[in-house]
């Protein structure tokens, strides 16, 4: 198959117009159109459904764009590693986590990762589902749990846990929970149980409903049950690293918490030689290590004799 014809195949498949792959390509519309009819008649087949509003895939122009997609994604994937230079770090890297973990915890502290290196381009996609690495929907993945694709690099980072807080105001306003049976008079805010979230903070919830909850307000993902606690519209379940910072927000029933919840950062085996994945590795785990430093120097504070 000619893989010029291919590449515009997958351009158009994409835009799903002629005209529109045509400006991405650099090619007349009439261009684009000739190599689609040569590689539709090599192929003796019909890719494309041509109507008023574009161009739709036939059922053999599906299975041929889901091939000339994962031939783009190792393309890219072989750019990367050639563009990588042995000594410096620039480039775009593709950076996948959670809304609340990237928000909250990682785009703060990426300042300090520029600062070191000013040309690198980190796009950074929040997403509650787990994108598929080996096929370079993302370079590398901070999740909250071990990910099973295969061929993959597996880093365990951290541990968290998912536990009660609640603001000084909604406290004040409200009154302080002193028993999980007092959770009955208070609102839930927590994940929605059809969400994708970890176990560890789904069974601490199922466990709270037990206790008759009978106010309720679920979002799907933990950046908007931290808006809802920092606003006072309840108790919330949170991950404890989204609370660093915030004095205004107290634990509840400090004796409650979820299991240990792994933090891994993963990337494809075929990007362990990438200079930007380690650049990026090592960020990340510095930046722990200061976490974890903090942490451990605020309990030893207040821990002292006054």
């Amino acid at each position: 198959m000619d893989w010029d014809k291919l590449r515009i195949f997958h351009a158009v498949a994409d835009a799903g117009s002629l005209t529109h792959a045509g400006d991405t390509l650099h090619l007349s519309q009439s261009a684009v159109s000739r190599q689609i009819r040569a590689l539709e008649e090599s192929l003796n087949t019909t890719l494309f459904h041509r109507h008023a509003r574009g161009l739709i895939l036939t059922e053999q122009g599906e299975l041929l764009f889901d091939a000339t997609k994962s031939m783009n994604k190792r393309l890219e994937a072989a750019e990367a590693r050639i563009k990588d230079s042995e000594e410096e770090v620039f480039g775009e890297l593709r950076v996948t986590t959670t809304t609340g973990f990237g928000t909250m915890w990682l785009a703060p502290r990426l300042p300090k990762l520029y600062e070191k290196y000013p040309d690198l381009k980190i796009d950074l996609m929040l997403e509650e589902r787990v994108l598929d690495l080996p096929m370079r929907e993302a370079d590398v993945a901070i999740r909250m749990k071990e990910p099973s694709q295969a061929d993959l690099i597996r880093k365990r980072l951290m541990s968290v846990r998912m536990r009660l807080y609640a603001s000084e105001d909604y406290i004040a306003k409200n009154g302080m929970l002193n028993d999980i049976e007092d959770i009955a008079n208070h609102r839930l805010i927590c994940q929605s149980p059809n969400s994708t979230q970890v176990n560890a903070g789904a069974t601490l919830v199922q466990h709270l409903m037990t206790y008759d909850v009978h106010s309720l307000f679920t979002v799907n993902n933990y950046f908007g049950v931290w808006q809802g606690v920092v606003n006072s519209l309840g108790v919330g379940v949170l991950p404890d690293y989204l609370v660093e910072g915030f004095p205004q927000l107290v634990r509840i029933l400090p004796d409650l918490e979820s299991g240990e919840v792994p933090v891994f950062l993963a990337y494809p085996e075929e990007l362990r030689q990438s200079q930007r994945i380690s650049a990026f590795r090592d960020f990340v785990q510095d930046e722990i290590f200061a976490h974890r430093r903090k942490l451990r120097d605020n309990t030893q504070t207040a821990s002292e004799p006054t």
